[in-house]
């Protein structure tokens, strides 16, 4: 279990942060071992982060959780307009049964 305080941040970002957090400690030449104790984390924990994070900022983080957003709402966007799409298609069909 990841020892985080809780504040205004949400609860993802504040994880993001604590994880650079923890690899910057690393990189600095903490010991994997202590820092997974320190942190209560398995050491596969921190070669995930490290593969995910490493050389990350928490400035980069900011944008890559707008990326995300962004990334999010535009798939949303596209699934209604696809949907809208195929509903058009359903009712022009119906039209040319009902004439035809």
């Amino acid at each position: 279990m990841r020892k985080h305080k809780q504040g205004s941040v949400g609860s993802k970002e504040m994880h993001r942060r604590t994880d650079i957090a923890v690899l910057k400690e690393g990189q600095a030449g903490a010991k994997v071992a202590e820092l997974c104790r320190r942190y209560g984390m398995s050491g596969a924990s921190y070669y995930n982060w490290k593969a995910r994070y490493a050389g990350m900022t928490v400035s980069d983080l900011r944008r890559l959780k707008a990326l995300e957003t962004e990334r999010g709402r535009l798939k949303q966007i596209e699934v209604d307009t696809s949907l809208a799409g195929r509903r058009a298609v359903q009712v022009l069909e119906r039209l040319a049964e009902s004439r035809g």
